[in-house]
């Protein structure tokens, strides 16, 4: 019978490769070829490449499908890119939505491996392509400078703890103080690399420009939201940005007597989610149109960190708009739409 596709579904972790292979045939019966698992490094990847070239029966090409699992699946996609594969990495919202409408009870890597292979086989993917140099480098930059933040709040922490000690250890205090004025220095250091990027790179001074012209969005903020996304590549919708970043709202309901509190599902890039938590503050504060939805919600609910991050998932959003959109932010915006519709209702009346 005629193979219609073939694709590998891949579980990626920290020390393996959890690999499931099944092939799509001409009556639209999935059969499955076999699973394996494999070391995550160089000849555990050689071995399953190896692996997949026997197993494979289909004149079209192998298509290699796994989700974006932080760094460690990166060594593996750019092997195959430049060995000439083709390859697939989806965002881990839509593999985990898929996996809810299969008939999976227990959750395991080889069950996560087979869905990713049948989410291969079922959709029509877009291949992988490497991401920008200078997106990297900066992805790198900001992440490392997202750590020296998190370590100096600990430390000023600490700090402040030890000085309220009855009896503080000055030789202590003296440490902490200098490995404070390391981070500063190093802080320091890494903004002005950032810097140099962008300012030898026009379109990328281009493109921040755009989301810098919404109040409340700096030029590091920007550089985290285009480093994190790689210009947005995999992002089609607001909803996709809202999901990518963990902002969307989940909620457990079942009829009149299971009703549990939404919240926002934290499954997505924490590094966007922390960078969007200054510039929410900012944009209540600054910007009508926010200003306006914090109070509402606040009024509503009484939840004011609630109401906030509504503002944070609002902001990004409309970050995400301009950039497609290639366009400055204009604050009287919604007034022109609704002066717009006015007219038309005005118009065909």
């Amino acid at each position: 019978m005629e193979i219609l596709k073939e694709v590998i579904g891949i579980d990626v972790a920290k020390l393996e490769l959890v690999v499931s292979m099944g092939r799509l045939m001409h009556s639209l019966d999935i059969e499955l070829a076999g699973s394996q698992v494999f070391k995550n490094n160089s000849t555990g990847i050689k071995k399953l490449i190896e692996w997949s070239n026997k197993l494979k029966k289909g004149d079209g090409p192998l298509h290699f499908v796994m989700e974006a699992t932080g760094v460690y699946h990166e060594s593996f996609v750019y092997h195959l890119h430049d060995n000439g594969y083709c390859a697939s990495v989806i965002l881990p919202n839509k593999i985990s939505s898929f996996m809810r409408t299969l008939d999976i009870k227990t959750i395991t890597d080889y069950t996560a491996a087979k869905a990713i292979m049948q989410f291969g086989l079922q959709r029509k993917l877009s291949p992988w392509r490497k991401p920008d140099p200078i997106l990297k480098n900066l992805k790198q930059l900001t992440r490392e400078r997202g750590q020296i933040v998190e370590e100096r709040t600990m430390l000023k922490n600490q700090l402040h703890a030890e000085k309220s000690e009855a009896m503080p250890n000055e030789r202590s205090i003296n440490r902490l103080l200098e490995r404070i004025k390391l981070l500063n220095k190093q802080e320091k250091e890494i903004k002005q690399e950032i810097d140099v990027y962008v300012n030898q790179n026009p379109d990328l001074k281009r493109q921040l420009s755009y989301l810098c012209s919404l109040k409340g969005i700096g030029r590091l903020t920007g550089v985290i939201l285009l480093a994190e996304t790689n210009g947005y590549e995999l992002i089609r919708n607001k909803k996709q940005i809202t999901s990518y970043a963990g902002f969307d709202v989940k909620e457990k309901q079942s009829g009149t007597s299971v009703k549990g509190k939404s919240k926002i599902s934290k499954r997505g890039n924490k590094h966007i989610r922390s960078a969007m938590y200054l510039p929410s503050l900012s944009s209540v504060k600054y910007i009508p149109e926010f200003k306006n939805l914090y109070t509402r919600l606040v009024a509503k609910h009484g939840i004011k960190m609630k109401a906030l991050i509504a503002v944070q998932r609002k902001l990004l959003e409309l970050t995400y708009v301009l950039y497609k959109n290639q366009t400055f932010y204009d604050p009287e915006y919604q007034k022109k739409k609704e002066l717009s519709l006015k007219k038309e209702q005005l118009f065909t009346n």
